[in-house]
């Protein structure tokens, strides 16, 4: 804290303690007429200071000691901004970062959109796979929750959500040698991949930019969940792979007694 006084004053650093003094006491002086103001710590008296009044000012009143804030705390509150429609939360967030974030919805958004288009082709009464609907129609709801997780992590850092163009996603997943079943697990997998790939950029973004709030962020609420995804699809494309196309399609068809023993039937018969 600053302390201004006027002429008539000086700022010194006693060496001898008082004991037993008050916060801001005012002890006549031993060594003359003078009187001081005493400023420290209540329990030791750590950097303490003292102001003394000169001999030729003893009838006159003390004026003049002005207080002022620290420096650090002036340049705070410049930070704090005046215009409505400017964040008061926003420090050190940088444009890059929120730009970042805006992508990273929009492909959340993206992915979830196209997990819907694959919910309604299984939900079809041609197709009539339930498992894989459901299943799809979860990832879809997964996904988008991210999407609105990162718009309340872009509002609580004082950014701007900006809704991006979403891609128009496939809508049949039929194929001749594969069968749709793997045809769209793949896909999947792939999708949860570019996901990956965009969540590893924005984390490498975040740090680029000193930002380790983001980073954590990224790193505690997508990054593992996101390496988990991967793994399971991948366990149901190897499962396809294994039983073919037309025995997939059967399997789909069985009775729900084969699931225990067989992993891939639960993306069939989901409860």
């Amino acid at each position: 804290m600053l302390l201004k006084a006027a002429p008539a004053f000086s700022l010194v650093n006693p060496q001898v303690e008082h004991q037993g003094l008050p916060l801001f006491s005012s002890v006549p002086s031993a060594q003359s007429s003078s009187s001081f103001l005493r400023l420290s710590s209540p329990s030791n008296g750590v950097g303490s200071a003292v102001v003394f009044a000169s001999k030729g000012s003893e009838n006159k009143p003390l004026t003049g000691v002005v207080f002022e804030p620290f420096e650090e705390v002036k340049k705070e509150l410049n930070l704090v901004p005046t215009l409505p429609q400017v964040s008061l939360a926003r420090q050190k967030f940088s444009e890059e970062c929120e730009a970042a974030i805006n992508q990273q919805i929009n492909v959340e958004y993206s992915i979830s959109y196209g997990y819907h288009a694959m919910f309604a082709y299984f939900d079809r009464d041609n197709v009539a796979l339930e498992g894989f609907a459901k299943f799809f129609n979860e990832l879809s709801s997964r996904d988008r929750g991210q999407a609105e997780k990162l718009m309340r992590y872009q509002n609580k850092r004082g950014g701007r959500v900006q809704l991006l163009e979403i891609s128009l996603p496939l809508s049949e997943f039929d194929h001749g040698v594969k069968g749709h079943a793997l045809h769209a697990m793949e896909f999947a997998l792939s999708m949860e991949k570019i996901a990956n790939a965009r969540l590893l950029h924005l984390h490498s973004i975040a740090l680029r930019n000193h930002d380790a709030q983001l980073a954590d962020f990224v790193e505690s609420e997508f990054l593992s969940m996101q390496v988990g995804a991967i793994k399971k699809i991948a366990e149901h494309v190897s499962q396809l792979r294994r039983v073919g196309a037309g025995h997939g399609m059967n399997l789909n068809l069985c009775s729900r007694k084969a699931y225990a023993t067989h992993d891939f039937i639960y993306i069939f018969f989901m409860p």
